[in-house]
């Protein structure tokens, strides 16, 4: 079907929705826990004391970069399980009761965006996968944090083995698992997810750059050497610590995420994960106020006009098209978490 021409002062254009792991040149797309099963009344009851259903968007542009090599990512069935196996209440409720784990991942590619695309098909799945054959004896934090550990090495693995892409070419990972009571954060390189609680914004992810003093330790400890050319560079090359992929950079360029966890609380209104394309031109502070003002403003609007439109979607594609105007040089990807959606009854 036709669409309209793109507005050349429109770095978004027209929307489109686009599926899991999409790296289309400009993409955007939104989902709710709403579109799962239901009551009556059409919302979610929270297994208390869980909070609420959750709401997200997603939007991406290609920028001034000429080729978008950004991916994202959005499994909102990814494992249910019981809430203990996530940090939370249901260990005290009846056997059976599961908490369903949204996953949400940004991939910012370089050198192509080949490995950015493999990671968006592939690192949910695998991640899944080695989560459930492990067991908590050694503790539920430490089986969540062998399972992002194992499993971004292993789809570092298979860009190799299967010819994704050469060893010239690689990838971000930033993942965050959404439950009803825990918020799981891993990231390998330097895209950034953030927390708005109340009037703070909170970083749970801190960016692999070369000039991070552990880092540099590291990557000097090997041989390698941090070279200041257009800003800190492993070996004057690339702008980042870790990645998936880069097989021509090790061993001062790794696979291995760093992985935190925190409680949800009735303070948070959303997160924020984004690529450099983002963070390079604003602030925490700056998106985190953006996003809570854009949101309240989106709940209130969609409440009062009995809309189904996404808030989340708006504050998406709002701190895309933001960033843009703000000059941003890269491709930027952006999805928002709306941790009190309308099902939660939260304005």
């Amino acid at each position: 079907m036709a669409s309209d021409p793109q507005d050349p002062n429109d770095p978004h254009g027209e929307d489109h929705h686009v599926g899991l792991g999409s790296s289309s040149s400009s993409s955007s797309f939104f989902g709710s826990d709403d579109s799962r099963s239901t009551t009556s009344s059409g919302e979610i009851p929270p297994t208390e004391p869980c909070f609420g259903a959750v709401a997200w968007g997603s939007a991406s542009t290609i920028g001034r970069r000429r080729e978008m090599e950004d991916a994202v990512a959005v499994a909102p069935d990814f494992v249910s399980i019981p809430c203990c196996h996530v940090g939370g209440c249901a260990a005290e409720l009846p056997s059976g009761d599961s908490s369903g784990l949204r996953f949400f991942g940004v991939y910012d590619g370089h050198g192509g965006s080949q490995v950015a695309k493999y990671c968006a098909e592939r690192v949910h799945e695998v991640v899944a996968e080695l989560w459930k054959k492990g067991s908590d004896g050694e503790g539920w934090q430490r089986r969540w944090e062998m399972a992002f550990s194992d499993g971004f090495e292993r789809v570092d693995d298979e860009v190799i083995a299967e010819g994704v892409a050469s060893d010239i070419v690689g990838s971000t990972a930033l993942v965050v698992l959404v439950s009803g009571c825990q918020i799981i954060s891993s990231n390998c390189g330097d895209s950034r997810a953030v927390l708005c609680r109340g009037d703070q914004t909170i970083q749970l992810t801190i960016d692999h750059k070369p000039d991070r003093e552990d880092e540099r330790t590291r990557i000097e400890s090997e041989g390698g050497r941090v070279i200041n050319w257009k800003g800190p560079r492993v070996l004057g090359v690339l702008a980042m610590s870790r990645s998936i992929g880069d097989r021509y950079m090790r061993p001062w360029i790794i696979p291995v995420p760093e992985t935190s966890f925190l409680s949800r609380s009735s303070d948070d209104e959303c997160l924020i994960l984004a690529s450099d394309g983002l963070w390079d031109v604003m602030s925490n502070q700056e998106v985190g106020e953006v996003a809570s003002r854009l949101l309240k403003r989106h709940r209130q609007r969609s409440s009062a006009n009995g809309t189904l439109s996404s808030p989340a979607q708006a504050v998406a594609d709002h701190l895309v098209k933001l960033a843009h105007r703000k000059f941003s040089s890269d491709n930027i990807s952006v999805i928002v978490v709306d941790l009190k959606s309308r099902s939660s009854n939260h304005l």
